[in-house]
């Protein structure tokens, strides 16, 4: 199977055996400029990787950053892609002539992560990957939960700051999980005390023009550098305001935190595990683990083949 996991600033495409092995990969900026671009970026990485597949390739899976109506296949509504109102997966089968399966990005991760990775064996789990923005998976009574439509889970656009940040993308609210977690919510937590810790690295950072990205925040987090652990942090106590919501609503016996972002370790998810041990409810609060997620960057595409090894007849 190929699986291909299509975020809101990048791509990544792999040939995935049945005993989840890679066997290829294609990498690829996501263009967010037109649905055009967008589609010819998707069939390009399947070509590559298609064509280095060890044997016959017999199904593609597609992890998308939207909402989809799965009773029709559409993609309803994106925040970063402009996919919208789309039967994305049919104009991808029609353009590489094979059996197309679409979710969302974070649902097919959250099937990677349950079946074989850090919420494996467990009958109620939480996804939460944290990139561009949020995307979240939800395992329910052993099942993956979609809701009514196929839709849902959205939880990185649940409020927890009614006068918070506006949120980006196609978003029409403001305070989302979203807006306060992120790698964009981190470059800006770091240009903030960039500029109040002018003699941190941080600072020097700023001063010598290097633009303040949620990787350059995490990288001089890592060295030890204050305020760069200091943005971490405050991006690690809002995702735990974040994880409370979660395990007092759904009570989950783990929480998986994938994505980007999650590169800070325990630098992020330490605060976060603080803050949900003060907030969330027992005895929820005390039978949930909060994790990274096994399969880091690769989940989603992995999730992917998946859904594609699910559904391919």
């Amino acid at each position: 199977m190929i699986g291909v996991d299509l975020g809101g600033t990048k791509l990544l495409a792999g040939v995935v055996d049945a005993d989840l092995q890679v066997h290829a990969r294609a990498h690829r900026a996501a263009p967010a400029l037109s649905l055009q671009e967008v589609l010819d970026t998707v069939v390009s990485a399947i070509d590559e990787v298609r064509a280095a597949a060890p044997s016959e390739v017999v199904g593609v899976g597609l992890g998308i950053p939207c909402l989809i109506d799965r009773r029709r296949g559409v993609a309803m509504m994106s925040v970063h892609l402009p996919i919208a109102g789309v039967p994305f997966g049919d104009l991808v089968a029609e353009r590489v002539g094979l059996p197309v399966a679409i979710d969302n990005d974070a649902n097919a991760a959250m099937l990677a992560e349950w079946r074989f990775g850090a919420a494996r064996g467990v009958r109620d789990a939480v996804l939460l990957t944290v990139g561009t923005g949020i995307g979240s998976g939800m395992v329910v009574e052993g099942n993956l939960a979609r809701g009514s439509i196929g839709a849902g889970p959205e939880l990185g656009h649940m409020v927890i700051d009614a006068d918070g940040p506006e949120c980006g993308g196609a978003c029409p609210n403001r305070g989302c999980l979203e807006a306060l977690v992120s790698g964009p919510a981190l470059a800006r937590e770091g240009r903030e005390l960039a500029r109040a810790h002018a003699d941190s690295a941080l600072g020097r950072a700023l001063a010598a023009g290097r633009e303040i990205t949620g990787a350059l925040v995490t990288e001089l987090a890592h060295d030890g550098d204050a305020a760069a652990e200091e943005a971490v942090r405050r991006i690690g106590r809002w995702l735990g305001v974040g994880i409370a919501n979660v395990v007092n609503i759904f009570n989950p016996e783990v929480v998986v935190v994938g994505g980007g972002v999650i590169g800070a370790g325990e630098l992020l998810l330490g605060p976060a595990r603080e803050v949900v041990a003060a907030r969330a409810l027992p005895p929820m609060r005390d039978a949930v683990q909060i994790v990274p997620s096994q399969f880091g960057a690769e989940s989603g595409m992995l999730g992917a083949a998946l859904l594609s090894a699910a559904e391919t007849p």
